[in-house]
């Protein structure tokens, strides 16, 4: 590690943890809002829609806690951050949380000290080339020009992919999807690399899609979800535990037209605990009995959230694929609410 680097992450490290020692849970209640980092834009994840209100799979993330904590989705201040700049903004404090295409690592966890609260997204790197380029495969681009953003897992994969290959690159740094896409379709690159639902997305915007190809090979394990800073425990459970009530939403068959109902009480305890009509669970996060029944109610249960902004019936097109639940061949999988 060189020194500027091993500076940035004491940096980091120094602000998350002056910013986690806080109570994240009381400063959110205290401002009436939840400030959420996402990314400056990505179709079908996070990005604002003809109106300006931001909307996505992530972005309803971001909204479920606000349900959780607020029982309303819309109090959100949606902080645009860039794989350059997220880290920064998490660890001093001016986001409470991020929602938006990142990849848990080891170094992001330990290292930077902060704290991934589960998986929304099992994804893997990709690779996008024009079809008249007439490539079929990752494997015959030697010599080619990559557009990639920069500060990301997939910079570092894609030289370890290439050098594992014994092949050569010219990377085209970029820092977000939006000049990525313009640089792309400008012609300054011959491939776009990052996650593959990332280049899905992407390529939904096009004007031409099927004139663009996404190569077959997936070159990465790439676990995307949520974070908070170390040190802020409380704030994590509350984050983690609306996540995973989206996820045995889902697996109980519990949707958000029907949660109303279902919260009267059930003959399952398991529905009546998460609901609120069991238990006092949601005293123990510091919230309202009806605290999943409302992030439920306001952004759907996770199936629901997967189809209605990345599914196959969206331009995006995605696939449940790894991520189905684990009682269908998946890994989506919450713990147990008890």
């Amino acid at each position: 590690m060189n020194k500027s680097v091993l500076l940035g992450t004491l940096a980091i490290a120094g602000l998350a943890a002056a910013a986690g020692s806080a109570q994240t849970l009381d400063e959110v209640r205290a401002r009436g809002s939840l400030n959420c980092g996402v990314s400056t834009g990505l179709v079908g994840f996070a990005a604002p829609d003809a109106s300006g209100e931001w909307e996505g799979f992530d972005v309803a993330i971001c909204r479920a806690v606000a349900a959780a904590i607020f029982d309303d989705p819309t109090a959100v201040s949606f902080v645009p951050t860039t794989g350059q700049t997220r880290f920064t903004a998490l660890a001093s404090g001016e986001v409470d949380m991020l929602a938006r295409n990142t990849t848990w690592t080891f170094s992001r966890d330990v290292d930077l000290r902060f704290e991934f609260v589960g998986v929304n997204y099992y994804d893997g790197q990709g690779f996008m080339v024009p079809r008249d380029l007439g490539v079929a495969s990752a494997m015959e681009l030697d010599g080619a020009t990559v557009c990639i953003q920069t500060g990301t897992t997939t910079e570092l994969n894609l030289a370890d992919f290439f050098s594992s290959n014994g092949m050569s690159y010219e990377p085209v740094p970029i820092e977000t999807n939006a000049e990525a896409q313009q640089q792309y379709l400008a012609g300054a690159c011959d491939v776009y690399t990052t996650d593959a639902s990332g280049l899905a997305a992407t390529r939904a915007t096009f004007e031409d899609p099927d004139a663009h190809v996404v190569l077959p090979e997936i070159i990465s394990k790439e676990p995307l979800g949520p974070l908070v800073r170390h040190g802020d425990n409380e704030w994590g459970d509350l984050v983690r535990w609306t996540l995973n009530a989206l996820i045995s939403a889902e697996e109980l068959g519990i949707t958000s037209t029907n949660v109303s109902e279902l919260a009267a009480g059930t003959d399952n305890p398991e529905i009546n605990r998460i609901l609120g009509t069991e238990g006092d669970l949601g005293a123990m996060l510091g919230l309202e009995a009806d605290w999943a029944m409302n992030a439920i109610a306001a952004v759907g249960n996770y199936g629901e959230l997967f189809e209605e902004n990345i599914g196959a019936s969206t331009p995006i097109g995605l696939s449940r694929g790894l991520n189905a639940q684990w009682t269908d061949g998946g890994l989506l999988y919450s713990p147990p609410f008890r």
